[in-house]
């Protein structure tokens, strides 16, 4: 008889931002700077922001008679290391979770009480 093994991460996080978001990051290289989200990477809480931890990367030829290349691309950055952006007041913000008059639940930022859902 085999065990099955579990294991103590979660298959996936719950993270208080979403794609298509407005965030700045508060930490890092690309402090300061205000994007919006590309991609989420939920099973390692990481996001992808625009124009935000840009790599470069060469790429050798892969056919004959083929160029070589750097192309360049946006690195995900963890979810802990940005916070979300009001446009209308630009500011950061930390997010709360409220209900509205008909019961759904949405997501409001703090400092200005805007209602991002």
């Amino acid at each position: 008889m085999s065990k099955k093994t579990t294991s103590n991460q979660p298959e996936r996080y719950k993270m208080h931002v979403k794609k298509g978001d407005t965030v700045q990051v508060i930490t890092g290289s690309d402090k300061g700077k205000v994007g919006e989200i590309i991609r989420v990477l939920p099973k390692s809480s990481k996001v992808v922001v625009k124009d935000v931890n840009v790599r470069t990367k060469h790429v050798k030829p892969r056919q004959e008679g083929e160029s070589g290349q750097i192309m360049t691309f946006e690195a995900p950055v963890h979810s802990s290391n940005v916070m979300l952006y009001s446009t209308k007041e630009n500011v950061a913000s930390r997010v709360c979770y409220t209900f509205t008059e008909d019961g759904r639940k949405v997501r409001m930022l703090k400092k200005t009480g805007e209602i991002i859902d």
